[in-house]
C-alpha cells in the first residue's frame, strides 16, 4: 500500500471524495474496482486466522471486498457513523437489520407512513416468524409512546417519509426508544447525509437505499446500514455472511463515485424542488402539495432544523377531484401526458421521475393500509432532477391544464 490515512477533522465535502481504503501499489487516483470472488491467502495459518476473524484480510467475496469496503468507509464518514455495512438493495438492508436485531416474540414499532415495501416486510413477512409490529402516526409522539410494549426492541422511522414527506423529531424518538430499552433506526434515503445525519440526534442505526440519491443517476441497486462497530460486527455481519445479501463490487464502485457529487446534487435538486412546490401550490388543478421546504408544511420548522435548512428533492401533490375514481383518472392523465419527465418509481436520479404511489410503491398494501398512510388515488410523487425548471413545470402543466 502506498497511501496514508486522511487526517482527522475533514469536512464532509472532502470526505465525500477522499474516504476510502488505501491505494494499491499502483497508486490509482480513482478508487479501484476489484472484481473477484476469492482471495489468495499468504499461508494456511493466515487463512485460518482471517476466516476466524482474528486477523484482518479479505477471504471470500460474500464476506467482503476492497471496493465495497471503500463505499462503506465513505458512507460511514459522511453519516458520522463508527461503521457501515452494505447490502444488495435498500430492502435487503432493512431485512438484515431485522434479522440481526430481532427474534420471535420481539415487537417493532414503526411509522405507518413508511415506504410500502417496508410496511409489508415488517408487518406481514416478519409476522410469519413471530415478530409482531405496530404502526403509528409519524408525527404523533404520544402515539409512539403509547404503542411501546415491554417486548419492543426497535423503533423504525423514515424522515421525510415516502411519499408524503412527513418529518419526525429524531431526537425525541431516540429518547423514547432508549427509555424503553429499544433502539431507534432511521431511513435516511430522502435527506441523505448531505442534508441530515440522524446519529447526531441519537439514532442507533441509519438505513440507506443507495439505489437512490447515493448513486444519483439511477444505474444500480445498493443498500447500507450505518451503526456502531458492535452492531455492525456482532449483529449485522453474521447475517450477511449467512444470508448472502452482498453488494456487488461494481455496484459499490458506482455508488462510491456517486457519493462524490452527493452534496452538490442535493443542494441543486432541493432548490429545484422548492421552486416546483411553490409553482404547484398556486396551480388551480392542484389540491395540495407535500414538501418540507414550504412554510405551509406541518413540520416545516423541524425539517429546516434537522435537514440543514433544505427541504430535499422529493415532493408530492394531489390533483383536484370530486372523488377517488376521478382522482385516479386525473392522476393517470397527468402522468400519461408527460413528454419530458420520466414515469418511473425510482427516485434520486438526475432525471425528474414521477410516479403514482397508490398503484406502484404502495400498490401491495390493502386499501385500509393506504388510507391509514394517507396515500390517495390522486397523489403524484415527483423526485426532482436537474432539468431546467421551466421545462419541468411545462411538462406537468401539459396534463394539469386539461382539468
Amino acid at each position: 500500500m502506498t497511501d496514508k490515512s486522511p487526517p482527522p477533522g475533514l469536512h464532509r465535502q472532502t470526505l465525500a471524495v477522499r474516504a476510502a481504503v488505501a491505494r494499491s501499489a499502483y497508486g490509482e487516483n480513482s478508487e479501484a474496482l476489484y472484481l473477484t470472488s476469492g482471495y489468495v491467502q499468504p499461508s494456511a495459518e493466515a487463512a485460518a486466522a482471517r476466516f476466524a476473524g482474528d486477523e484482518d484480510g479479505f477471504t471470500y467475496g460474500r464476506y467482503g471486498n476492497p471496493t465495497v469496503a471503500s463505499f462503506e468507509q465513505r458512507l460511514a464518514a459522511l453519516e458520522g457513523a463508527p461503521a457501515c455495512i452494505s447490502t444488495a438493495s435498500g430492502m435487503s438492508a432493512i431485512l438484515m437489520m431485522c434479522l440481526g436485531l430481532l427474534k420471535a416474540g420481539d415487537h417493532v414499532l414503526c411509522s405507518r407512513s413508511m415506504f410500502g415495501s417496508t410496511i409489508k416486510l415488517i408487518g406481514t413477512d416478519l409476522a410469519k416468524f413471530g415478530v409482531t409490529s405496530s404502526f403509528v402516526a409519524q408525527t404523533d409522539l404520544a402515539e409512539w409512546k403509547a404503542a411501546i410494549q415491554p417486548n419492543t426492541r426497535l423503533l423504525f422511522a423514515e424522515t421525510p417519509t415516502n411519499p408524503l414527506t412527513e418529518v419526525c423529531d429524531i431526537r425525541a424518538l431516540a429518547d423514547l426508544a432508549h427509555e424503553a430499552g429499544a433502539l431507534l433506526a432511521v431511513d435516511n434515503c430522502f435527506a441523505t447525509p448531505a442534508l441530515q445525519r440522524p446519529m447526531e440526534y441519537g439514532a442507533d442505526v441509519v438505513m440507506h437505499s443507495g439505489t437512490k440519491f447515493l448513486d444519483g443517476q439511477g444505474r444500480v441497486m445498493a443498500g447500507a446500514l450505518c451503526a456502531s462497530e458492535e452492531l455492525v460486527q456482532d449483529k449485522f455481519l453474521p447475517v450477511l455472511k449467512s444470508a448472502g445479501m452482498t453488494l456487488a463490487p461494481f455496484n459499490a464502485w458506482v455508488v462510491l463515485k456517486g457519493l462524490e457529487t452527493l452534496s452538490l446534487r442535493l443542494q441543486a435538486q432541493s432548490a429545484q424542488a422548492l421552486a416546483l412546490a411553490q409553482w404547484l401550490w398556486q396551480h388551480p388543478a392542484v389540491a395540495g402539495v407535500h414538501y418540507p421546504g414550504l412554510p405551509e408544511h406541518p413540520q416545516h420548522a423541524l425539517a429546516m432544523t434537522q435537514q440543514s435548512g433544505l427541504g430535499g428533492a422529493v415532493l408530492s401533490f394531489e390533483v383536484r377531484a370530486a372523488d377517488a375514481a376521478e382522482a385516479r383518472a386525473r392522476a393517470f392523465a397527468v402522468l400519461d401526458a408527460l413528454q419530458v419527465l420520466s414515469l418511473s418509481t425510482n427516485l434520486g436520479d438526475t432525471k425528474t421521475l414521477c410516479a403514482h404511489p397508490a398503484s406502484t410503491s404502495h400498490g401491495r398494501l390493502t386499501e385500509a393500509q393506504r388510507q391509514a398512510a394517507g396515500i390517495g388515488q390522486g397523489l403524484i410523487r415527483v423526485a426532482v432532477g436537474l432539468e431546467h425548471l421551466e421545462d419541468i413545470c411545462a411538462d406537468l402543466d401539459r396534463g394539469l391544464s386539461q382539468f
